[in-house]
């Protein structure tokens, strides 16, 4: 798959350094939208997060998201979730252009996620490309 280096916007939002964003960033290409947007957004629905004995840390743009969050993010947005991998069912759909839809995507991978347009891989680091990372499902605009 193709790579294309794009933080989304963040810098130019004036953030600095690395983090663990990928998701806020991934949206913001994904849906064309300012990252600050998005970052504001997430830590604002992550405000409703329940915690509890497992669940001690709420959601927050910077460092992860949870299910909860970037369901409740994307669903607003009028995107759905197409699952590609089921439990106990193994890999069936890789991060290959010839096996994902046309289109802006988020793209759910194992710990990551990332923007795919059209079959090109949008990110800050290439290492996600290689044909073999399993895709656990994709969010794209309906």
């Amino acid at each position: 798959m193709k790579f294309v280096y794009d933080d989304g916007g963040r810098k130019e939002a004036g953030f600095k350094g690395d983090t663990g964003d990928c998701f806020c960033r991934a949206v913001a290409i994904a849906a064309q939208l300012p990252y600050k947007e998005v970052y504001e957004r997430i830590n604002q629905i992550a405000k409703g997060e329940r915690l509890g004995r497992k669940k001690k840390t709420r959601s927050h743009a910077r460092t992860g998201v949870f299910k909860y969050t970037r369901k409740k993010l994307l669903q607003e947005l009028g995107w759905e979730w197409t699952p590609t991998m089921q439990v106990g069912q193994g890999c069936k759909v890789h991060l290959r252009k010839d096996e994902l839809p046309r289109g802006r995507l988020v793209v759910s991978l194992s710990k990551h996620s990332l923007a795919v347009v059209d079959g090109v891989a949008h990110d800050t680091y290439p290492d996600d490309i290689g044909g073999t990372r399993c895709v656990y499902g994709y969010w794209k605009k309906v």
